[in-house]
């Protein structure tokens, strides 16, 4: 105990059946950051016994994910733990042993229902308009009866003996005590015919022998709690502490957030998908702040939080189980805002890969004068690329049309141009003050506007009609590259 506090035990367990997405990662997040407030630890565990969902490399890039956000583990599959392993498929005979446990405490029992027969009475059922169930045709076999059964090699399953009668009550941290009556809940099946157990006993049997104080995970299981609540009773466990989180709806707050939208939401640059988020250029800073606030606030007006804040001011108190609708502007709020508060250094080094990915050759000195000039311009680091790309090319060839705002002759851009050249060739140390002052009184005396000057001098030197600030960005191209720019640009127009 630490301060009064309890260290805790949680852990995250994600199926690896395909992309980490944001729901997993704000559950990991209000894991990891509960662990650390109270000093204690944060596990990580796969629950792969659904092998026929199981998709090759998912449980890597969980792993990479979890490490991208900052959320790291204290246990898990790739670096082991007091209480491993951490990877549900190599648990399976823990698991056989404890079902096998329930059965002779008669808390479950061994079916032999063949699907044929499950399949007629799940039909009858539908006719009599009743919600499917197991109608316990083999709830009362004898267990001699059974493992005689068992022993001539007839398929079976193992079943959880449901109380029938009376009530079961559960209570969630955020929604109260929850009461269902018994007779309204299935005998549900704990290990299949092929020897796997399901979610139902594997994770209540590891949350039991990890030492698992709170259970934080999605409001999807609610419809499960009473199970798993009677599995702990069964085996006269303690129960951890259950949170079940808000749920995520739609940017339009109509309808559950799933996965199916990724497509659409890809168009507009957006994902719900951790790795999408990296590659679409946000920062892991600016994620966490984003999701730790979908379900959670520290009062009614602080937003920008770094993780050692959350770390510093979560509690499960503070939860609020009210859905929670993705607000992907919000997103380009908080990544600006932890660009901006990033050092230089910091932002040349986290734009780098977005260059290289597109082919283009970086030095990091040059990208070390682009990022401080870059900071307040872009919402994505992916947007460093477009925004500033013309920094690291040979030759940057424009459109004419281009070169020629509105309002201007092919004649009088060329001017402008010869203008400007001769002007910033006459700049001794060329520096963006240096060049900005005589261009200044260019403009006062030639009868051009500045809109018309420098939006010409832009598109020469830079290739774009937006861009950096013009003379911070021409002091580190340098003087002999924008002169060049400007004779090539001069040279296109004489062309039409």
């Amino acid at each position: 105990m630490e301060n009064g506090i309890t260290p805790v035990r949680v852990r995250f367990a994600p199926s690896p059946t395909g992309h980490m997405h944001l729901g997993s990662a704000r559950t990991a997040l209000y894991d990891y950051l509960l662990a650390k407030k109270t000093g204690g630890k944060f596990i990580l565990r796969i629950e792969d016994t659904d092998q026929k969902r199981y998709v090759e490399g998912a449980e890597q890039e969980l792993i990479e994910g979890l490490r991208w956000l900052g959320v790291d583990f204290d246990e898990g599959p790739d670096i082991g733990g007091p209480f491993g392993p951490y990877r549900q498929s190599e648990r399976k005979g823990i698991y056989l042993k404890y079902a096998e446990q329930l059965v002779e405490s008669g808390h479950a029992y061994y079916c032999f229902c063949t699907p044929e027969r499950l399949t007629k009475v799940r039909e009858e059922q539908q006719r009599r308009k009743e919600a499917p169930h197991y109608d316990g045709n083999c709830r009362n076999i004898r267990i001699e009866e059974a493992r005689q059964r068992i022993e001539k090699g007839e398929k079976h399953v193992i079943r959880f003996k449901t109380p029938k009668e009376g009530t079961t009550t559960v209570k969630d941290l955020l929604r109260g005590e929850i009461t269902v009556e018994n007779r309204t809940l299935d005998d549900y099946i704990l290990v299949k015919s092929d020897g796997w157990a399901l979610y139902h006993l594997a994770a209540m049997v590891d949350d039991h022998l990890m030492k698992i104080t709170h259970v934080i995970r999605g409001s999807e299981w609610l419809p499960s709690l009473p199970l798993h609540s009677l599995i702990m009773q069964a085996f006269n466990w303690p129960e951890p502490v259950w949170v079940h989180l808000s749920v995520f709806l739609k940017p339009s707050g109509k309808g559950k957030m799933s996965k199916r939208e990724k497509d659409e939401l890809l168009k507009d640059g957006y994902s719900i998908f951790i790795k999408d988020l990296k590659d679409l250029g946000y920062l892991p800073e600016a994620v966490v702040n984003w999701v730790s606030l979908m379900g959670w606030s520290f009062d009614d007006h602080t937003e920008f939080f770094t993780l050692s804040d959350l770390i510093d001011k979560f509690s499960l108190e503070q939860l609020n189980p009210s859905p929670a609708a993705i607000n992907f502007s919000k997103l380009d709020h908080f990544n600006g805002l932890h660009i901006r508060n990033l050092t230089d250094e910091e932002l040349a080094r986290r734009i780098t890969p977005f260059f290289t990915a597109k082919g283009i050759k970086t030095d990091a000195e040059k990208m070390k004068k682009i990022a401080p000039i870059l900071k307040e311009r872009i919402a994505t680091l992916d947007e460093s690329v477009e925004m500033a790309g013309f920094f690291f090319k040979d030759k940057v060839l424009p459109a004419v049309e281009e070169l020629v705002p509105k309002g201007l002759t092919p004649a009088q851009a060329r001017e402008i141009l010869l203008e400007s050249h001769i002007i910033l060739s006459a700049v001794g140390n060329f520096s963006h003050k240096e060049a900005e002052e005589p261009m200044r009184a260019y403009v006062e005396s030639s009868g051009f506007s500045a809109g018309q000057v420098f939006g010409v001098l832009r598109v020469a030197i830079t290739g774009q009609k937006v861009s950096p600030p013009l003379f911070e960005s021409m002091e580190i191209i340098g003087k002999e590259v924008v002169l060049q720019r400007l004779q090539q640009s001069i040279r296109l127009i004489d062309q039409e």
